[in-house]
């Protein structure tokens, strides 16, 4: 498989690595990242070990259908988190993104970044139609980031999402290709 880069203005993404495991098991481990996530605390590094060999596996496959991208600083090659952009059928053109940032770099724009060089790259790259992203709606921060690049809340729905405080409510959102020109 060819080198996948992409750049922002202050972060480079890379496909995840097995030599990733320690800084995606910290991310992971992270009661604030948990808070909002389905996936839970694991626990031991075998447990995000195995989740680690799962995403590599995604990443080498010669018709790469789930892209998974750490995050890192330009200047300081701080891992910061993780995203992914899940195609779904070539049929609809479609995928679907998900973001985990480390808690330290909350609301100060590499989400916005990120998200924006992730949705960049499936409308130019990937010739995608429609991008698709999920979040608890309690969740204000992933609301406004999915808002601030322009993405159109077209829905929720109920208790659909198992966090550690129960269930949870999930707002859906989208863009279009036609949004992002």
């Amino acid at each position: 498989m060819s080198i996948l880069n992409l750049e922002s203005n202050r972060l480079k993404m890379r496909l995840v690595e097995l030599s990733d495991l320690q800084v995606i098991h910290m991310l992971h481990s992270s009661p604030g990242v948990d808070k909002s996530n389905t996936l839970g605390i694991p626990k031991d590094i075998e447990e995000t070990q195995a989740i680690v060999d799962v995403l590599v596996s995604d990443n080498e496959q010669s018709d790469i259908r789930k892209y998974t991208f750490m995050m890192e600083t330009i200047d300081e090659n701080q891992f910061i988190g993780l995203t992914v952009l899940n195609l779904g059928s070539a049929m609809f053109k479609s995928a679907e993104v998900w973001f985990k940032l480390h808690p330290d770099y909350w609301s100060k724009g590499f989400g916005t970044e990120a998200l924006n060089a992730i949705l960049d790259f499936g409308f130019k790259e990937l010739n995608l139609h429609r991008i698709e992203a999920g979040c608890a709606i309690e969740n204000i921060g992933s609301v406004r980031l999915l808002e601030k690049v322009g993405m159109t809340r077209e829905g929720s729905k109920r208790k659909a999402l198992p966090l550690r405080s129960g269930w949870a409510d999930n707002y859906e959102y989208a863009i279009l290709e036609s949004d992002w020109v």
